[in-house]
């Protein structure tokens, strides 16, 4: 437990935790449709113990991968460059969340939001089934940014346990506030593709300083928060 007394790893869970958030809107938002569709006395009951199975998949997640990742002995050479399945996976992962970044940009800016179809809900087991299956779709993109952010497993597994305790709790606030403000999730995936740049060159044996990617993180979100600040004082004196 010594590591919690070094402000850096303060740091790299502070930034995983608002990344884990903001990238688990869409997710909250899905299963609170999914939950929707049931009588109103399994609502609540369909959405907490659905996102408790999410949270031990995501867990069980985090441990495969990081597993893999250990594995550093060569598996292929590619016109004599060594690459192990952790250079695979971390190559793969960054090319994933790059593209998935870029793609998603561009529907926001286009205001062409994709729509996810959620079928029909008749009991509440087929309702847990369904959350659980989309937490799975959504989990690639959190998982990854986690090893992106941080070496440290134990940090992971508490970035992803209080992000979804802070969405159980505060789901509706925080879509609220990243609806009205789009910005703040035009960030979230910008940093991803800062994350995903970052991974695919490590899988070239080339080691990025995990500060640099704090310090753009929170630099970048005080500006955004100055630049609320700013547009809520012009609209107020207009």
């Amino acid at each position: 437990m010594e590591i919690f007394l070094q402000p850096e790893i303060w740091i790299s869970l502070l930034t995983l935790i608002f990344m884990e958030i903001v990238l688990g809107i869409d997710n909250i938002i899905f299963i609170s449709i999914i939950s929707g569709k049931l009588p109103k006395d399994q609502q609540q009951k369909s959405m907490y113990v659905g996102l408790t199975l999410a949270l031990l998949m995501r867990i069980a997640l985090l441990f495969s991968i990081t597993w893999i990742i250990g594995l550093t002995e060569p598996v292929l050479s590619i016109f004599n460059f060594d690459l192990s399945w952790r250079d695979i996976i971390l190559a793969v992962g960054g090319t994933f969340l790059i593209m998935k970044s870029i793609f998603e940009i561009h529907h926001k800016v286009e205001g062409d939001e994709k729509e996810t179809a959620v079928k029909k809900v008749s009991s509440f087991s087929k309702a847990i089934v369904q959350i659980v299956a989309l937490d799975l779709v959504f989990s690639f993109d959190s998982i990854l940014t986690a090893v992106g952010l941080t070496e440290e497993i134990i940090l992971m597994i508490i970035a992803v346990i209080v992000s979804i305790i802070v969405m159980m709790i505060f789901a509706k606030k925080i879509s609220d506030f990243v609806n009205k403000y789009p910005t703040i999730q035009i960030l979230a995936l910008s940093f991803l593709i800062l994350i995903g740049f970052m991974l695919f060159i490590e899988a070239l044996h080339y080691h990025v300083p995990k500060g640099y990617i704090y310090f753009a993180v929170f630099f970048s979100l005080i500006i955004e928060m100055l630049n609320i600040r700013f547009r809520k004082n012009r609209e107020s004196k207009s």
